[in-house]
C-alpha cells in the first residue's frame, strides 16, 4: 500500500523502515527487504526522491514509477514516497527498527542527524548482510558497456 507523508504517523512504533533510492531496483534491495521482513514487523519503504537520486545519477524510473514497482513486492507491506529527508521521515514515523544495508558500516555508519532521532525516539538501528549489488555499480557498467 502506498501511503502519503500526513498518513505516517497512523505507523507510529509498528514497522521497520528501509529506505533508499532503489533505482534501478536489484537482487541486492530485494535481499534487503526479505532479510529486513525476517524480522518480524511490517516493512515500510521510504524512497528517495528524484531529486536524492539526481545527486546520485540520471533518474531512470520517477519516485511514484519506483513506488508502484516496490508495492508490488511482497516483502514490502507499506511504500512511501519521500518529498524531504529521511531525518524528517524517521522523526514523523519513528519506527520500531531503522533497517540498513551493511554498506553503511563502511560509510561510518547511519548519518549523525538519523542517528540522534533513532537515540531521541528508541528506534533500533540495525544493519542486514544484504549488500550484494550496487544500483550505483549497475550504471557504470552499463556506461561502461554502453560506449564500447
Amino acid at each position: 500500500m502506498i501511503i502519503p507523508t500526513n498518513e505516517l504517523q497512523n505507523y507510529v512504533g509498528r514497522v521497520t523502515m528501509v529506505d533508499g533510492s532503489f533505482d534501478p531496483l536489484h537482487d541486492g534491495h530485494i535481499a534487503y527487504f526479505s532479510e529486513a521482513k525476517k524480522l518480524g514487523n511490517p516493512v515500510l519503504c521510504n524512497i528517495a526522491s528524484d531529486e536524492w537520486t539526481k545527486s546520485k545519477h540520471p533518474v531512470l524510473l520517477s519516485a511514484p514509477q519506483r513506488a508502484i514497482v516496490i508495492d508490488a513486492i511482497k516483502f514490502v507491506d507499506f511504500v512511501h514516497v519521500s518529498n524531504g529527508s529521511t531525518a524528517s521521515v524517521l522523526t514523523e514515523l519513528r519506527p520500531l527498527v531503522y533497517a540498513k544495508g551493511s554498506d553503511w558500516k563502511a560509510r561510518g555508519g547511519v548519518p549523525k542527524e538519523e542517528l540522534e532521532i533513532c537515540k531521541i525516539h528508541n528506534i533500533r538501528v540495525l544493519y542486514l548482510e544484504t549488500v550484494f549489488n550496487s544500483s550505483t555499480e549497475i550504471l557504470k557498467k552499463y556506461s561502461r558497456e554502453s560506449s564500447v
